[in-house]
């Protein structure tokens, strides 16, 4: 009788050990999901000041129409992927595609950037300069928050793959997830440096 209520003890210390690693698991997927949502707010009000930006440039620019175009075509995709993304942040795919989408919308913002500094009225222009400074903030704000995403991924990656967890992960289909890295679409080459 007594090794039947051992054998119960053990069972139960392993069902409350498997249930503790499943609520773990849970916990950091939503850790995830909601630093995720964090990036969705910064990213979504950058898409939204965009078309504004747009606007202001227009009447300056009239001859740099396929710039302006370019960038209304990567603010679009990017909001495309964003919703994908949204819809589940683990999946290691959309995150990806976000993350080249990012990395073609800061591209595509660069070189309008770039452009309006051939247009002195432009770069003197008060809404140009608000919505250059409101565009930084949220970069900063997008980065902060891309930041704090990767480090959710991390933890419950971790979680996900270390012995023991990953039977538990593996049997309940906790998928890793992917971090969120932009990718730009132009090679960026470290600067030379001569001291000659």
């Amino acid at each position: 009788m007594t090794s039947f209520l051992v054998f119960l003890a053990i069972l139960a210390a392993i069902v409350f050990w498997g249930i503790g690693i499943y609520n773990r698991l849970v916990n950091e997927r939503n850790r995830v999901k909601n630093a995720f949502a964090q990036i969705d707010v910064q990213l979504t009000r950058r898409y939204d000041l965009i078309p504004n930006l747009v606007e202001a440039v227009k009447g300056y620019m009239k001859h740099e129409r396929e710039t302006l175009e370019s960038v209304i075509k990567a603010r679009n995709a990017a909001s495309a992927s964003l919703d994908a993304a949204k819809a589940d942040p683990a999946n290691a795919q959309a995150i990806k595609e976000l993350g080249q989408s990012e990395g073609a919308l800061a591209s595509a913002l660069g070189r309008l950037f770039a452009l309006s500094e051939a247009y002195p009225d432009l770069k003197a222009n008060q809404n140009m300069m608000q919505f250059q400074e409101e565009l930084t903030t949220t970069e900063n704000k997008v980065a902060f928050s891309r930041q704090a995403f990767n480090d959710s991924v991390l933890q419950y990656n971790n979680s996900v793959q270390n012995f023991p967890n990953n039977v538990i992960a593996g049997f309940f289909r906790f998928d890793p997830a992917s971090f969120l890295e932009v990718e730009s679409e132009e090679v960026r080459e470290a600067p030379e440096v001569s001291f000659t």
